[in-house]
């Protein structure tokens, strides 16, 4: 079989690419033990990274995380390991690239699985892109977590918050992703809320325009002063005070917010008591009147 230029591509690649050291070269993986990972680097000779030159994360295995196939970049360390192969080392490479990596995923507001590797001062510590993070107490839960050394071991769903590459500080945030799942969340159940639908709630709080109602299940909703009374009123506590038990309908549900009546209710409630008179005077034969003092007073609102 006669043989071409393209069986020698290879060689001849490498032979014109020039290798130094200090270089960030990117190698597949060939094989991997205990020791040390051995990569393809489409060069005449291949590139050797040793164990203890792969991560700083404490929590990273050559065996369990390295894998035949995977692509890698490192820094050439030594043209010759003493056994012709060159010495690389992925952690002082991923010193480098990592932090445009980071910056790259808080720009994209990337969401990211991390675990938690130790706990410190008023946080715990997570490697993400082989840079240790720092997940504050603030920013573990939606609220100030009081035990951080309880999330050791944990995987996190996170976000990059903060990326220094000059001062090596890179903070990550639990919080921003739950906040936003919360909100989805309230949404979704707003959103399932039909408007005319009459529930029952306990007035949480009054402010000058109106009165906030807890409807439960983590929601609550607005009735505007001007939807308290059929009266006229000034000032919610007229009628209202912090604890009482309501009945609301619910006027409409925009951007996550309920809007409620409680005047809607009693003019419901009167407009079907006015209704049943109605037809309890047809069915007995009663004469129906068409003087409202009459069918107030039968109403008991004389």
């Amino acid at each position: 079989m006669e043989e071409t230029m393209k069986d020698y591509e290879k060689e001849l690649e490498a032979s014109f690419r020039k290798i130094h050291e200090g270089d960030v070269i990117q190698g597949t993986v060939i094989d991997v033990n205990e020791e040390e990972v051995t990569l393809d680097l489409k060069y005449y000779t291949q590139g050797i990274i040793k164990a203890e030159d792969m991560s700083n994360d404490p929590g990273f295995s050559v065996l369990a995380d390295v894998h035949v196939g995977d692509v890698i970049e490192a820094t050439v360390v030594k043209m010759d390991d003493g056994q012709g192969n060159i010495l690389l080392s992925r952690k002082e490479a991923n010193e480098v690239l990592a932090w445009d990596v980071l910056s790259g995923y808080r720009e994209e507001k990337k969401n990211i699985a991390v675990k938690v590797s130790e706990a410190v001062n008023a946080g715990v510590v997570a490697y993400l892109e082989g840079i240790r993070g720092f997940i504050p107490a603030s920013q573990l839960d939606l609220s100030y977590v009081e035990k951080p050394e309880e999330y050791v071991g944990k995987t996190l769903t996170v976000r990059v918050i903060t990326v220094d590459k000059e001062k090596e500080k890179l903070v990550l945030s639990a919080k921003e992703i739950l906040k936003e799942q919360k909100k989805e969340e309230h949404d979704h159940k707003v959103a399932m809320i039909v408007p005319g639908t009459i529930l029952e709630g306990t007035v949480e709080s009054l402010q000058p325009y109106g009165a906030f109602i807890d409807l439960k299940d983590g929601l609550n909703g607005l009735v505007h002063i001007s939807q308290i009374s059929q009266k006229r009123i000034k000032k919610p506590s007229e009628v209202l005070k912090v604890g009482d038990q309501v009945k609301v309908k619910v006027l409409h549900t925009n951007d996550g917010k309920i809007s409620l009546s409680m005047k809607a209710v009693e003019e419901q409630q009167q407009a079907e008591e006015m209704e049943s008179l109605d037809t309890r005077q047809f069915d007995s034969g009663e004469s129906i009147g068409t003087n409202l003092g009459d069918l107030f007073a039968k109403l008991g609102l004389k």
